[in-house]
């Protein structure tokens, strides 16, 4: 419980803003390669979890200044969860598949972004009483994550994958598109609990906060 006191508090909002933002630019550093390579035109789907975790990161900046973007939150809470569990699975699916032991297969790379993955996951449904969209904006991010599926799987333009795990890219693209539809009726349920479960007034912008 002490967790979710914390959550519309300004110094725990400023310190996970400059933690996502941070993140952010890291991640599209990691993606380099990859964008380098990369019809320009294509450039916008390829870097899937810095681009959720850029949109959380507005929306944070939003809830520090008594703002909020309804499809803004829709974007960053479907694409920060989606993008999340999909990463956690990939590495650890990748170092089931590969010929060394399990533990000898992740480095600390993988730890690393595996504990960062699982956090965006965490935010976004630790967040889920805050969000105000409701199915409009359900709708127009479920367009976009599915187009972004089929432009992934279909143009070979997903995040690269383990060598171990390349020969089942069609079985990724399978389990990704699961995953997106799995996201976008867990958020969707979100948008319809009961008003005593949403928190429609930010408190942080109370004296102490």
């Amino acid at each position: 419980m002490q967790l979710f006191s914390l959550l519309d508090r300004r110094p725990f909002l400023w310190s996970l803003f400059v933690i996502n933002f941070l993140g952010t630019i890291y991640g599209f550093y990691w993606y380099k390669n990859q964008l380098a390579v990369t019809d320009p035109k294509l450039i916008i789907f390829v870097p899937d979890s810095p681009t959720a975790s850029g949109f959380f990161t507005l929306v944070l900046l939003l809830y520090l200044f008594s703002r909020r973007s309804p499809l803004l939150e829709a974007f960053a809470s479907i694409t920060l969860f989606k993008y999340g569990i999909w990463a956690v699975v990939m590495i650890i699916w990748g170092a089931v598949l590969d010929s060394a032991p399990f533990l000898e297969a992740l480095s600390w790379q993988h730890w690393m972004l595996m504990v960062s993955h699982l956090g965006m996951a965490a935010q976004a449904v630790l967040y889920s009483p805050y969000y105000t969209f409701q199915s409009r904006e359900i709708l127009i991010v479920a367009a976009w994550t599915l187009l972004n599926d089929a432009f992934d799987y279909g143009l070979d333009i997903h995040p690269w994958l383990a060598a171990s795990l390349e020969p089942y890219d069609h079985v990724v693209g399978w389990f990704t598109l699961i995953l997106s539809f799995t996201t976008i009726i867990l958020f969707a349920i979100f948008s319809l609990l009961p008003s005593s479960y949403r928190k429609r007034e930010l408190p942080l912008l109370g004296a102490g906060k």
